[in-house]
């Protein structure tokens, strides 16, 4: 069943699940660490306000007023230091200029907890959290707006709440100023976010429209920028760098359409040591609650995909995907995913035709599949989706025919028009238990806890394209992967790609995603025996996430637990080395079953290590690894499991 709050009886900053926690006693300690609840004293007509996580590495975030203009900027500083440089806030509407010319009129507090679970991520069961400030402000002719700041232990978000309808929004003032010697990580815009990461400064970046999310190393300290909550009522945004190391936020629309009061989309800036980047769930944790009261029909798990292995030509056909569902069985891996061309030219369809349904020979694979406890996934274009009467023909055919989960392609936009599209698709697919995999789409931004059933989004650079490189794959996990699943589509043994074949087969482990398309053939996987027996033990969510050593562009090394195992995963960009691990797991012994590459393909080696020990593993050029880790015990031999 899908509940689905009256969004007209809620205000547009709608109440979230949370857990009120001693809250005079969190306050007045939350007050000591921060040291502010109020206004430090007013220096040159401005007035200062700061809002601080609790522990002490957390960053602390600073709203300054200019008094004499009215203008607002917001700081971020961790342990001391400024992380970002005060940056510019504000919103602009048709009816009022809410960047300048505001007055304050006052503050409140609160600090909450909020517990919630997933289906897909780097770890299912979650809790955050928050210190938030409401400012409060009115600008020329009493319009009113509210700036909403909230502090974590692994970042600042901010959004703005309009709290009467002024008309359309022309445009914020928001932007994000880094310290200009800041190493930085960008990928220039594209509609679908397809486009590799480059390493730059923040200052020496071209002056140009970039994606986010974005990742700046600041002495040390990273800061990743991003957006949560985005759906119908917005548009897209992107950062649009001036040239000096400030990047302004520029909306997919000039004109975006508001009936009433709004809240824009979180300004999300994750903050902390590497560490805290890759394990950060704040994109997540400032979405709204989920809108399914049922997922037990969302089931995440490995899928056969064959598409790389030459487009329709590899196979879409009855024949053929079945004996794709065999290989699959004897690998219990769950779904098969049937790509493009398994139905007619969209021109050619009449869906108006009441035979049209019998045309496919679809539904004679999905009961094959099904028998072999196997789910079909299919291929769908935006364009049938597009308009309500298709979304009425297409998915409840689906699903009677017993299909799992579509993997619909070609959004290629953020415009508010399209996000209401993504507004209507999320809860009719729900509505028929399908699994979504979004393909030429934008990337998470909160999707992964709203709609439980999304398994996973497109939005990378991935193996579909020819111009990989290791040191772009070796930045995904610390910029794209942070913020949800990611369809990057590993396993293609047989194409030729950067990666060498162990470094391959731990991308399983180091990308992270609710549906993982392998992208290989059945041959290329019976002729890589240790791949095929790591990749039958493999999960696709976890219970716990490590970082245990790496760098954008150089290097990516995780631990992901699965129950009581770990799994390892590792990736090098780069000439052959040794990359030390630190074994950061808990205390004791264990048992690491490790596979590299060997002169005569992959190789498995097992060693017994200690917690806290660091475990030297030799890599080739542009090589890595995939490894197990279970508890030791006496005589044991492997960490498989049935």
């Amino acid at each position: 069943m899908i509940h689905v709050p009256n969004r007209s009886t809620r205000p547009a900053f709608a109440a979230r699940s949370t857990v009120r926690i001693a809250a005079l006693a969190v306050a007045l300690v939350a007050a000591l660490l921060a040291g502010a609840l109020t206004a430090a004293p007013a220096r040159a007509g401005t007035a200062r306000w700061a809002i601080a996580a609790l522990g002490p590495d957390a960053p602390r975030a600073e709203v300054i007023h200019d008094r004499a203009a009215g203008t607002l900027s917001l700081t971020v500083s961790r342990g001391g230091r400024p992380v970002l440089a005060p940056s510019p806030l504000g919103i602009r509407t048709e009816g009022a200029d809410l960047t300048s010319g505001l007055r304050f009129l006052g503050r409140s507090d609160r600090t909450d907890v909020e517990r919630y679970t997933t289906t897909v991520g780097k770890r299912t069961q979650r809790s955050a959290l928050f210190r938030e400030a409401r400012f409060r402000f009115a600008g020329a002719g009493g319009a009113r707006v509210d700036l909403v700041v909230r502090a974590a232990h692994d970042g600042v978000a901010y959004r703005y709440e309009l709290l009467d309808d002024y008309g359309s929004v022309l445009g914020e003032a928001s932007a994000f100023t880094v310290p200009p010697d800041s190493t930085a990580w960008l990928a220039n815009h594209r509609r679908d976010y397809e486009n590799p990461y480059v390493q730059t400064t923040a200052a020496a970046a071209d002056d140009r429209e970039y994606l986010a999310p974005a990742l700046f190393d600041v002495a040390g300290t990273y800061l990743m920028l991003a957006e949560s909550n985005l759906d119908g009522r917005y548009s897209g945004g992107s950062l649009v760098h001036d040239g000096t190391g400030t990047y302004h936020v520029k909306l997919w629309d000039q004109s975006v359409l508001v009936d009433g009061p709004l809240a824009t989309p979180w300004r999300v800036m994750v903050v902390g040591d590497l560490d805290t980047i890759t394990t950060s769930t704040l994109v997540d944790d400032l979405a709204p609650p989920s809108r399914l009261a049922d997922t037990s029909w969302v089931r995440p798990g490995q899928v056969l995909w064959t598409w790389l292995a030459g487009g329709r030509g590899a196979g879409q056909s009855l024949t053929r995907q079945m004996g794709y569902v065999d290989y699959a069985a004897q690998r219990a891996w769950p779904y098969v995913a049937v790509d493009a061309g398994w139905y007619f030219d969209p021109q050619q369809w009449d869906v108006t035709d009441p035979n049209w349904r019998t045309n496919s020979w679809m539904p004679e694979l999905v009961r094959y599949a099904r028998e072999r406890n196997v789910g079909i996934i299919v291929w769908i274009h935006y364009r049938d989706l597009d308009t309500a009467q298709e979304r009425a023909e297409w998915l409840p055919t689906l699903h009677e025919w017993g299909v799992k989960g579509v993997k619909i392609d070609f959004m290629d936009s953020e415009s508010q028009d399209r996000l209401r599209w993504y507004d209507e698709i999320l809860p009719a697919t729900a509505q028929n238990q399908l699994l979504v995999n979004f393909h030429g789409s934008n990337v998470p931004k909160g999707v992964h806890r709203v709609w439980p059933h999304v398994m996973t989004m497109e939005g990378v650079h991935g193996a579909e394209k020819s111009s990989l490189t290791t040191s772009h794959i070796t930045t995904l996990p610390f910029t794209r992967n942070v913020i949800g699943s990611m369809d990057y589509t590993p396993m293609g043994f047989h194409r030729n790609r950067p990666t060498s074949d162990a470094n391959e087969l731990g991308l399983s482990v180091v990308f992270e995603s609710g549906l993982q398309d392998l992208a290989g053939t059945p041959e290329s996987y019976d002729a890589r025996p240790e791949a095929v027996r790591f990749l039958e033990q493999v999960p696709t969510v976890w219970d716990e996430t490590r970082l245990l050593t790496g760098r954008p562009a150089d290097s990516a090394v995780f631990a992901r637990r699965s129950g009581q195992r770990w799994f390892l995963g590792g990736s090098s960009a780069g000439a052959a080395r040794t990359l030390n691990v630190p074994m950061n797991l808990p205390a004791g012994r264990w048992l690491v079953e490790l596979i590299t590459d060997g002169e005569g393909g992959l190789v498995r080696s097992q060693r017994i290590v200690q917690a806290g020990d660091t475990l030297p593993v030799d890599v080739v050029a542009n090589g890595g690894f995939a490894g197990l880790a279970c508890r030791w015990q006496p005589n044991m031999t492997t960490c498989d499991q049935p």
